[in-house]
């Protein structure tokens, strides 16, 4: 599931494509991909609390 920064993200580059300014094209698409990162990183978290909490 996406989360803010990814939709966000898709919003800027979207509104950077229409409008012409690669800047926000480019902002928007760093955004996505620390949205992306967040999700990883919370899903490496997620497990690393599950396999204590088995223990």
């Amino acid at each position: 599931m996406p989360n803010r920064d990814n939709i966000e993200g898709r919003v800027k580059e979207s509104a950077g494509a229409l409008t012409g300014d690669d800047e926000l094209k480019t902002e928007g698409k760093g955004q996505q991909a620390a949205g992306t990162i967040r999700d990883k990183a919370d899903g490496v978290a997620n497990k690393v609390k599950n396999l204590f909490k088995k223990r």
